[in-house]
């Protein structure tokens, strides 16, 4: 028989990580609750229709397919479907749902078929995992968490901005130093008008998306590979070069975009979240940055695009996300617009341990062990750890009568800070010994005392 193992690019949690995990979840959750926003869950699985061709041809490799049911039934059909599926095209035959790649599709097309029921602008937040079919590597799982906080039916730049707070102090919250780095799709929309035209948007944003992967002068092939020329590819590494601080990177990029309409509106959004930021960021360790080489390579991006790199370690992004004008339009419900944020658990949870952020007492289980001395000294502490347990102090009872040394190490293995010990004498005396596991002190309370005391 074959040892049991787990599905590449997947993970068990022990209870340490457990609860950290939901330290960073309820810290994330709490914030976004802070400014308004409202959970809502999905289903694990989505129609394919409604995932294939959001992603960019990049993406839609990615997403993990669902093979029908009953496909032993219909063989000759399942056969030629396989061979369809092989050649990289879809058949109902085969697959008609797929895991969900992102919680944003899922939300527009819960936005799409419930608008006229949603008091807009509707503000929702979700914490639900997704899967990638991705390479496994550090930081890249192809199961994983994504904390969302979206926007839609407001036009304003004023969800930016929150948007950027929100990342600000769930971050501040974590101790995590972070640059949340800015660009604007119009940006990369004008530069591509100016280089090879609007039609190269995709292919230029997709080559710009790995420049931190693979360099600029592989970039630069690969744009020569989309069908770009030299002088094309030579503007966009004039682009790419633009460096400096916040205006000076501004005032190089107008520079080189010159007129151009797409590229004004782009810089007037960049400056208006950045002028906010310089007020209400001040409070946190978290900078604002223009980067202009910033482009997610998602194509139902419009606008701000944000990207969150922590400070002091070797890690891709924790976050990321921006404006997306017309998402519901791929559903038949057009001019809904939205923006939205993400929060990349995984990584993070990775970038705190590595920092070592997270707070001491965030493992802390079980409070106090009560010793199993008898039956009869078992079922008054039974009575007394139920009333701890109302007061909300957590509390166990050794599964069975033992040895002092038997549960000692029990206590030890499970991080357990106080041992209550009642034998006959406490019985008699209506008091409890209360050992400190950690200095070693120990005092016999009453048994009211015990109930009152400050674990």
């Amino acid at each position: 028989m074959a040892k049991p193992s787990l599905p590449q690019g997947t993970r068990d949690f022990s209870a340490d990580v457990v609860r950290k995990r939901n330290y960073i979840f309820n810290t994330i959750r709490s914030v976004f609750e802070l400014y308004g926003f409202q959970p809502l869950e999905t289903p694990a699985m989505e129609n394919l229709d409604t995932l294939m061709g959001k992603y960019g041809d990049e993406g839609d490799k990615l997403i993990f397919k669902i093979l029908n049911n009953g496909l032993a039934d219909k063989s000759e059909k399942a056969r030629a479907g396989f061979e369809k599926v092989l050649e990289g095209k879809n058949n109902t035959d085969i697959t008609e749902r797929a895991l969900r790649y992102d919680l944003t599709i899922p939300f527009a097309r819960y936005v799409a078929m419930n608008h006229g029921q949603l008091t807009m602008p509707f503000k929702r937040y979700q914490i639900q995992p997704v899967w990638r079919a991705d390479r496994p590597q550090r930081g890249r799982y192809r199961e994983f968490y994504q904390c969302d906080a979206d926007v839609v039916g407001s036009k304003s730049l004023l969800n930016e901005v929150e948007l950027t707070n929100i990342y600000a102090t769930v971050f501040a919250k974590l101790g995590i130093d972070v640059e949340i780095r800015i660009n604007s799709r119009k940006i990369l929309a004008a530069l591509a008008e100016i280089a090879g035209g609007a039609d190269k948007m995709t292919d230029i944003t997709i080559a710009i998306d790995k420049l931190d992967k693979i360099g600029l002068e592989k970039v630069k092939e690969e744009l020569l590979q989309r069908g770009l020329n030299e002088t094309q590819i030579a503007t966009i590494e004039q682009y790419l070069n633009i460096d400096g601080s916040n205006e000076e990177k501004l005032v190089q990029l107008k520079s080189l975009l010159g007129e151009n309409e797409t590229g004004k509106k782009g810089i007037e959004e960049i400056e208006y979240v950045l002028d906010y930021g310089k007020s209400q960021i001040a409070n946190h360790t978290s900078q604002i940055i223009t980067d202009f080489t910033l482009a997610r390579g998602l194509n139902y991006y419009t606008g701000i695009i944000f990207e969150i790199k922590a400070k002091g370690v070797q890690m891709g992004s924790i976050g990321g996300g921006g404006r997306y004008d017309d998402l519901t339009g791929t559903f038949g419900v057009p001019n809904i617009p939205g923006v939205g944020i993400s929060f990349g658990v995984d990584r993070i949870y990775d970038v705190m341990e590595e920092l070592q952020l997270f707070p001491q007492n965030v493992e802390t289980g079980t409070q106090v062990l009560f010793f199993n001395l008898g039956e009869a000294e078992s079922k008054t502490a039974f009575g007394l750890m139920q009333q701890l347990r109302a007061k909300n102090i957590r509390c166990e009872i050794y599964h069975e009568q033992a040895k002092f040394d038997k549960q000692f190490k029990y206590a030890d293995k499970k991080g357990i800070a106080y041992a209550a010990i009642i034998g006959t004498k406490e019985m008699e005396e209506a008091s409890c010994m209360l050992k400190n596991l950690q200095t070693g002190n120990q005092e016999n309370l009453t048994q009211h005392d015990l109930l009152n005391y400050a674990f």
